[in-house]
């Protein structure tokens, strides 16, 4: 729960939720179970609060993910979810052609770019991948499929009753005109050269606004009041990108979750195919939003943890012990294949430079070392992109939480960076503040009042020559190693 008049997050409640890896590079997440947690969530936080000050039910949730729904509204299987890369092979045949530009066919190329402002993930880990899997892989869901819905959208539609997605959650389909902020819609001829069904896509509503009345059913599981405004769902990273307060144009954030990525509002829509960097429509009114991501951070630190059989708030306290540099330990942070700036589903995570002397706090201080490290790699192209230096940056997200990888993220980035009060719940605050411009209750120039300052962290210089020549390393350890992972991981 969250005020509309400060931003402050008054109450919270969290359920987990499962994970399935399967071969061939399938994650799935159950949609019963990502509704079963929100009702047990909400229902918690209602029977604390009442529901006389609630204005709205705003959804955020993981974006590029795919729910194939029945003619009856249910879930037909568990949902594609933006770490599946079972699509890819389809995509590099849709997107392909006798001659290709960074594995793209040039008109086909031209056309998305044009026309969407971007294009299709090599990897098919967006719904245009997700989809052509289902088409081809698993004709019978798709068959079947009514709508194919990302998981705000899903949320949605249990929400109300009403299917819809918006101009922004919709983006990463590939198959919207994004030319005119102010007319948004799919794109049929798109659509057709894709060989997908126009009737499977959902209606497309503007960003930020209100989906439908809350239903009957869904107020009783959630514990809120029937008829209560629900406003259509918004992606994670846009969510973020309000919830930080960096919202004028050239202002970035960092966050750090179980992926990570770097972000900021420009002005202007353009593309940079070789970085996959694009400045894709924002959930703010008339705004583009730039975000290169990378595909695993967070879940890095939690996969030592569970290696070593230790804790996380265990490994952060005894990373604290190893210098700058771990010892000259590097960590790729690949598990599960890169997005930018290069697009990699077969690339995988790694330590090098191990020795007998390596001990447990370097392993640990060089997974926050990894990950800031992959990020500053990311922030060259962005900031060319941008046309500007990203200083300072807004820190959100898990990993702005530790002190010390607050203070990573300055020594490795070269920036000052600004963590933000309650960085955790920043999709929290991000949703209501979007709520509130979609209620006409708030304008985005209230919006950074909304997302203070919690501390500051400075670079160090004494850190610069050791972080300087890690990143050295680490710039070339994707060339020297994709030949070997595309051997050990190729289908």
């Amino acid at each position: 729960m969250v005020s509309l008049a400060d931003g402050r997050v008054l109450d919270r409640e969290r359920e987990a939720v499962g994970l399935r890896v399967l071969a061939g590079g399938g994650v799935e997440q159950s949609p019963d179970e990502w509704w079963g947690a929100t009702a047990e969530a909400s229902s918690r936080l209602a029977a604390r609060a009442g529901d006389d000050g609630i204005a709205a039910v705003a959804v955020t949730a993981q974006w590029a993910g795919t729910v194939p729904v029945g003619a009856d509204g249910e879930a037909l299987c568990d949902a594609l979810i933006w770490m599946d890369a079972r699509g890819a092979p389809f995509v590099r045949r849709a997107a392909g052609g006798a001659v290709r530009v960074a594995g793209y066919g040039p008109l086909r190329l031209a056309r998305w770019l044009r026309r969407t402002g971007g294009a299709p993930a090599l990897s098919g880990r967006d719904p245009f991948g997700h989809i052509l899997y289902l088409r081809h892989a698993r004709p019978e869901v798709y068959a079947d499929a009514a709508l194919l819905l990302e998981p705000a959208d899903w949320l949605g539609l249990r929400l109300t009753g009403r299917a819809a997605t918006t101009a922004v959650t919709a983006t990463l389909h590939w198959l919207t005109d994004t030319r005119d902020l102010q007319r948004i819609a799919w794109d049929d001829a798109l659509i057709r050269a894709a060989g997908l069904d126009r009737g499977k896509l959902p209606e497309l509503k503007p960003t930020n606004s209100v989906l439908g009345p809350l239903g009957e059913d869904a107020a009783r599981e959630l514990g809120l009041a029937a008829g209560t405004p629900v406003v259509a769902g918004t992606p994670d990273t846009m969510s973020a990108a309000v919830g930080s307060g960096a919202v004028g144009d050239g202002e970035a954030h960092v966050y750090v979750g179980t992926s990570s990525w770097l972000s900021c509002h420009v002005g202007f829509r353009r593309t940079d195919p070789l970085h996959a960097i694009a400045s894709l429509p924002s959930a703010l009114p008339g705004r583009y939003l730039v975000s290169d991501e990378q595909e695993t951070a967070g879940a890095s630190l939690e996969k030592l943890a569970e290696w070593l059989g230790a804790d996380v708030p265990e490994l952060l306290a005894e990373a604290a012990q190893a210098s700058p540099g771990s010892g000259g330990v590097l960590f790729a942070p690949w598990l599960n294949g890169e997005r930018t700036p290069v697009d990699d589903h077969l690339v995988r995570g790694a330590w090098l430079n191990l020795g007998v002397g390596t001990t447990r706090p370097q392993l640990a201080r060089a997974v926050l070392e990894g990950v800031a490290l992959n990020l500053r790699w990311i922030q060259g192209p962005v900031e060319r992109f941008a046309k500007q230096r990203l200083d300072p940056l807004a820190f959100v997200g898990g990993g702005a939480r530790s002190d010390l990888w607050c203070q990573v993220m300055a020594d490795v980035l070269d920036r000052e960076v600004r963590r933000i009060a309650d960085p955790v719940d920043v999709n929290l605050r991000g949703a209501a503040l979007l709520a509130g411009l979609a209620l006409g209750e708030l304008g985005v120039e209230e919006i950074p009042g909304r997302a203070p300052v919690d501390a500051s962290f400075v670079p160090r210089p004494e850190t610069r020559a050791a972080y300087d020549a890690l990143f050295a390393a680490f710039r070339g350890l994707y060339k020297s190693t994709r030949r070997l992972y595309r051997r050990l991981n190729a289908p």
